[in-house]
């Protein structure tokens, strides 16, 4: 298994906290937050370990922003914004 780091949001939705993997647009739900995160965290390696049985785990990284660091560790670390802040359109 590679060693990744990602983000995630989580929003509510009535009783129900949702967790998204921004990168991977993985997502995973639960009734606390806590059980959301655990939640995601089984998600996204199971979508890892998919990837890896497909051998396109590299290039789904790689098209999704990671970077590989540097050893010892071979991390992938996802790419950091410059700038974050919402806009908006329309009258």
């Amino acid at each position: 298994m590679k060693n990744i780091v990602f983000s995630s949001r989580i929003f509510q939705e009535g009783d129900v906290y949702a967790f998204l993997c921004t990168e991977l647009n993985v997502s995973s739900f639960g009734d606390s937050v806590e059980e959301a995160k655990s939640s995601l965290k089984e998600a996204v390696k199971f979508f890892v370990e998919e990837c890896e049985t497909m051998g396109t785990l590299e290039e789904v990284l790689e098209e999704a922003g990671f970077n590989k660091a540097s050893e010892p560790s071979e991390k992938w670390l996802p790419r950091e914004p410059k700038v974050e802040e919402k806009l908006a359109i329309g009258a």
